[in-house]
């Protein structure tokens, strides 16, 4: 199935993009992959680049922090974020508005907020991943780069390991 755009109730289709498809897994397994350092690095950046997890506190104000290496040698930053909310085994929000150390930051190349929501649904898990920009330009700039090219391969990457 192809990962496609998408309007929640709280989406703003000036300021916010999203992807949202059924992932043929329980929710638990795809909160789990989310959650689990190593799961999270198998799928969680676009193939062949790898993913390292460097911090993962899964609390309000915790840490969300992974690097990205093309050779496993060198690793450049790739998220340095901080959670805002946690429910257990259905909602997942951070940002890179605020850094790791808590410092308002100006990331490269656009500052967004990323709601990831799992819901029931008869086949498996209804899988939505909203991500929020500060400006009508910031949102075009993250879809120009790739936002469904990017979002929708890390989507498909995260259902094959699941599925």
């Amino acid at each position: 199935m192809t990962a496609h755009l998408s309007r929640t109730r709280n989406q703003n289709p000036d300021l916010d993009l999203s992807i949202q498809r059924v992932i043929r897994a329980p929710k638990q397994t795809i909160w789990n992959a989310w959650t689990t350092p190593d799961q999270l690095a198998q799928w969680w950046i676009p193939a062949p680049l790898q993913l390292r997890v460097d911090s993962l506190e899964l609390t309000p104000g915790g840490a969300f922090v992974t690097r990205m290496s093309e050779d496993g040698t060198e690793w450049h930053p790739h998220v340095d974020a901080v959670f805002l909310v946690i429910e257990e085994g259905s909602r997942l929000v951070f940002t890179n508005a605020v850094n790791s150390s808590w410092h308002p930051a100006l990331p490269d190349p656009v500052a967004m907020t990323t709601e990831i929501i799992l819901g029931d649904h008869p086949d498996g898990t209804d899988y939505h991943a909203v991500v929020r920009h500060g400006s009508p330009e910031q949102r075009t700039r993250h879809e120009e780069l790739g936002f469904f090219d990017g979002w929708g391969t890390v989507t498909d990457q995260l259902a094959a390991s699941v599925e």
